[in-house]
């Protein structure tokens, strides 16, 4: 098996990667995290799906492909540059909602329903306001994080962060997790 081989790239997705050497945009996601993202919104008929941390809209592209007609999304990023690049490309997508703001107050503000998918893909919903991400996701959901492995942009006293958060969530009761030596290193869950 080759994992190289991707099938079905979103239709936006060379272009997504050109605007991102061109913004130089340091962080974009991993390709690996984009299909599985995919596979996993294909999962969910007629879902309800969270990205917390648009960025220049990579992930996006592949959790909208793998979406069908009845499943909708919001994706959130405090970056006003990145949201206008987003709406660039996703403009046409009625199934989606871009919100320029805060994901933490977000997050504390929001009342909607429930989520079959949370890609925390930001400080928020994974480094801080877990609880109130974990809440928000529905029985069978999936909460998905990438950057789990040290990554070489990351500060000083990251690494210490990342694997104090891997331990809150072995200790929950409220979820099952499988944590990924894969790709950027994932950590997927399911709430009970």
């Amino acid at each position: 098996m080759d994992q190289s081989v991707i099938l079905e790239k979103p239709k936006q997705y060379n272009n997504l990667l050109a605007k991102s050497e061109e913004m130089g945009f340091t962080m974009p996601s991993d390709i690996y995290i984009g299909t599985l993202l995919k596979t996993l919104t294909a999962s969910k008929p007629a879902g309800s799906f969270l990205e917390l941390g648009t960025g220049i809209g990579l992930s996006l592209s592949w959790m909208i492909q793998g979406m069908d007609g009845n499943s909708k999304i919001t994706s959130i990023d405090n970056d006003s540059e990145l949201i206008e690049v987003a709406k660039m490309f996703f403009g046409e997508e009625e199934r989606l909602e871009l919100v320029c703001a805060d994901g933490g107050d977000w997050l504390n503000e929001y009342r909607g329903d429930s989520f079959d998918l949370i890609f925390a893909d930001a400080w928020p919903g994974k480094y801080s306001h877990l609880d109130t991400t974990l809440a928000m996701l529905g029985k069978g959901g999936y909460y998905v994080i990438d950057d789990m492995q040290k990554q070489s942009n990351w500060p000083e006293g990251h690494e210490e962060k990342a694997n104090a958060l891997v331990k809150v969530l072995e200790k929950r009761d409220d979820i099952t997790i499988t944590k990924m030596n894969w790709s950027t290193g994932l950590i997927v869950a399911v709430k009970k």
